[in-house]
């Protein structure tokens, strides 16, 4: 079974990262939609709202998994038997940041990191631009799936 884990906070969950979910799809037998949680970070959504705007998301695709972890992805990895980690690239300075994470994960384990590109029409939309919208009071609505709430 191809397995891939998805990490992130997903502080929300926005279109950029359902573009890269829905087109690994197919990519894989299972993907696992794993939210990072560190104790020393503030999120603006608790863990339970995250979980549930990617499980109503994705409620009709067997394929999407979600999940909790903390420590290091590549143990997580290890833990829940996926060979890779899916990393989405909106940038060249996303590929530096993640290409670096991608070489030491490989370093430290057997495990292999799956870069795709994001569509050109999702390519600026990152969480902390949406957060910043939502602390304003603007319309996110655009830039996020139906499901996030806010």
């Amino acid at each position: 079974m191809k397995r891939a884990v998805f990490p992130g906070s997903f502080d929300p969950l926005t279109l950029g990262h359902t573009d890269i979910i829905d087109r690994a799809i197919p990519l894989f037998d299972e993907i696992i939609i794993a939210i990072g949680t560190n104790s020393s970070k503030k999120y603006m959504f608790s863990l339970k709202e995250r979980s549930a705007f990617i499980e109503k998301t994705y409620a009709n695709e067997p394929k999407v998994i979600v999940d909790t972890y903390q420590g290091l992805t590549i143990d997580y990895c290890t833990k829940v038997k996926s060979q890779f980690i899916l990393r989405g690239l909106r940038n060249p300075a996303d590929f530096e940041f993640e290409k670096a994470i991608a070489q030491t994960n490989r370093k430290m384990s057997e495990i292999e990191t799956i870069f795709l590109l994001t569509s050109a029409d999702t390519s600026y939309i990152s969480s902390s631009i949406v957060r910043d919208i939502i602390v304003n009071h603007g319309d996110v609505s655009m830039f996020v799936p139906k499901a996030v709430t806010v």
